[in-house]
């Protein structure tokens, strides 16, 4: 299991944002991608400066559907605090580090955004490796 690395199993094409996009775009992007609801915020050179999740689209396009008026931006709701990982980092520290919640990570090699990577790609990942610890044992 050590030897599996982010990179073998995260989404090298994610959903991303900006952080002028209006929310309702923002929404019309996260409908496109359906494994991710989610997703990092990038400026325009790759570089990570915040992340948008579903709780922050809720929060905010409840009452921006309510109300008709996208007066809000990405900018205005992403968290920009943002915790990456890189692609060379073993699927297993990964797992620990999801244990605090977080269920999507950015990955980031050399200041740009090179993909992310989620729980269900870490749940793939633990799956191929205890098909292989007990394909001898049958």
């Amino acid at each position: 299991m050590e030897s599996l690395k982010v990179r073998h199993y995260m989404t090298q094409h994610p959903v991303t944002f900006k952080a002028d996009m209006p929310l309702s775009a923002a929404l019309e992007r996260v409908i496109q991608f359906n494994d991710f609801f989610s997703g990092p915020v990038v400026d325009d050179c790759g570089k990570v400066i915040g992340f948008l999740s579903e709780q922050d689209l809720l929060d905010k396009l409840v009452k921006v559907s309510y109300y008709c008026q996208d007066s809000h931006t990405v900018g205005d709701c992403m968290t920009r605090d943002v915790d990456t990982v890189g692609p060379e980092l073993p699927i297993i520290e990964l797992a620990d580090y999801m244990r605090d919640g977080r269920s999507t990570y950015p990955v980031v090699d050399d200041d740009r955004l090179v993909g992310v990577i989620n729980r269900r790609a870490v749940l793939k990942a633990i799956e191929k490796n205890l098909q292989s610890c007990f394909k001898h044992q049958v």
